[in-house]
């Protein structure tokens, strides 16, 4: 089961993994008002289930509030197409507004059962912002894997190798770690099948902050987790899967 990332988000902050400040909109009114808390440079983010919303114009950056409220109407009520969806692409029902974050650098984190090997694997890249196929198939090398154990977890030596694999600033070291070693959690703990950081940043004071959020959900696992079932968005679906629930 997929989630919006502001939903995803929400996962993240119960498990310590830092995000920027943020809040989500339904009409263009309230966009305004949060961009307005967050003092107007923000970045209006279409909520949708599929990837690609950048290159299709469901990710901007803005430097006002009244900018934001604009972007928020333009996309609000359209049918946001990307290279994920369907030619009729899917509804954007609702935007989410983060505060904009001075950059330095964009990482890659996820993690994913390997199914050869039954177990989760945590992959990190230095090369974030794109899509990791991408990387893998031009700069395999820049993609660094560690194996959790089903029974004792991820070690935080091995969340510590991925840390250095992905060279951030030395005073960012044991945060980064922490967060790998949060984020294993929230996909242990929740019963994903993938959860995703695209980018993960490191800012201009050297803060590692997670930027977006992705996070799968295991439908087969939902029984456990009531308060994960309820967060389905139904309309992101097409009608036959709509159907199957």
């Amino acid at each position: 089961m997929n989630i919006h990332e502001y939903q995803a988000k929400n996962i993240l902050e119960k498990f310590g993994v830092p995000t920027p400040n943020s809040d989500v909109a339904s009409t263009a009114g309230e966009a305004k008002e949060i961009a307005d808390r967050f003092g107007g440079r923000v970045v209006v983010k279409a909520q949708v289930h599929a990837g690609g919303r950048g290159k299709a114009g469901g990710v901007r950056l803005v430097n006002s509030a009244k900018q934001a409220g604009q972007v928020a109407e333009e996309l609000i009520g359209t049918r946001l197409i990307t290279n994920q969806t369907g030619p009729n692409g899917v509804p954007v029902e609702k935007v989410m507004i983060a505060e904009a974050l001075d950059i330095k650098d964009e990482l890659y984190l996820s993690i994913v059962i390997d199914g050869d090997i039954g177990a989760p694997v945590v992959m990190a890249s230095s090369e974030g912002g794109v899509d990791i196929e991408e990387v893998a198939a031009t700069t395999p090398e820049k993609i660094f894997r560690a194996i959790g154990d089903p029974l004792i977890g991820l070690s935080p030596y091995h969340a510590r190798d991925l840390a250095i694999a992905l060279k951030v600033p030395d005073e960012s070291l044991r945060a980064t770690t922490k967060l790998i070693i949060d984020l294993y959690r929230v996909f242990i703990e929740n019963d994903c099948s993938l959860v995703e950081v695209n980018p993960l940043v490191v800012t201009n004071d050297n803060a590692v902050i997670a930027l977006d959020a992705k996070i799968n959900l295991e439908d087969d696992a939902l029984f456990r987790h009531q308060e994960l079932a309820s967060l389905i968005d139904l309309n992101q679906l097409d009608p036959l899967e709509q159907r199957a629930y």
